[in-house]
């Protein structure tokens, strides 16, 4: 991997660290719980250090990149111009001693061109490294908010759950008394009705009695005139009453025999 990793933190190495990212790349916010909300809120704090750590890394490479890449081409101008010293120099022991300059010049350029390379391949890794993290840190950011964002959907749905039972429960306990209410009033009305035909029953009973005394009961004419009286009786089998004097006597005797 990258050279500068392991003079850094190993973050890349550190297996928790790794376990961590993949679990925070994976991790499907839709179903989070509380908990699992909490454990990757603490993986998002872990890879954010990781992301600071990361770009000082990067800095670090990429102002060593950028200083022997001055140095380089600060040789490179260097042996440019003393190789046109050389060609305008008449002096011949001058110029063999501009060209031992040129000769190390040139040693230490082709010394360090693979330094430079080197530099240059840490920075640009670096930055990649830096961007994969940054990436993760901001994926995963999106999927904390949106984790919370759902369970505080998922606790609103409840309550209001909660409380539709609730209020459910209530309209279903007033059903019940209202239908124990009507009962009530259904047992009530059958019995004022029982009632009612009873006295009904009643009242025919007595009114036929009464008509039945009326019609049983002597008439007017029947007890006013005693002729008429007399013949009842007589149809009856009953004696008449005696009238006279002479009458009341015999049946007195009568009774004597």
């Amino acid at each position: 991997m990258l050279r500068f990793i392991g003079n850094l933190i190993g973050v890349k190495a550190d297996k928790a660290v790794q376990s961590g990212i993949e679990a925070l790349v994976r991790w499907d916010p839709k179903s989070a719980s509380e908990a699992e909300l909490r454990g990757m809120e603490q993986h998002l704090d872990d890879l954010g250090l990781q992301v600071a750590s990361a770009r000082q890394a990067f800095d670090k490479e990429q102002r060593e990149a950028d200083e022997i890449a001055k140095l380089s081409r600060q040789r490179m101008a260097a042996a440019e111009l003393l190789q046109t010293q050389i060609a305008a120099e008449p002096n011949a022991g001058r110029k063999a001693e501009l060209e031992h300059s040129l000769a190390t010049l040139l040693d230490m350029l082709e010394q360090m061109a693979p330094d430079v390379e080197r530099e240059k391949k840490d920075a640009e890794e670096a930055k990649d490294f830096l961007q994969m993290l940054e990436s993760t840190y901001l994926e995963a950011g999106r999927k904390l908010k949106e984790g919370r964002s759902q369970l505080e959907r998922a606790q609103r749905d409840m309550a209001r759950a909660e409380q539709q039972r609730s209020t459910a429960e209530q309209q279903a306990e007033a059903a019940r008394r209202a239908a124990g209410l009507s009962q009530a009033t259904s047992s009530l009305t059958v019995a004022l009705k029982a009632m009612q035909d009873a006295a009904a029953k009643d009242l025919a009973s007595a009114d036929a009695a009464a008509s039945k005394a009326r019609l049983l009961r002597p008439s007017r004419p029947e007890q006013e005139d005693p002729n008429i009286a007399r013949a009842l009786e007589a149809a009856a089998g009953k004696s008449p009453a005696p009238q006279g004097l002479n009458e009341r006597l015999a049946a007195l005797r009568a009774r004597q025999v």
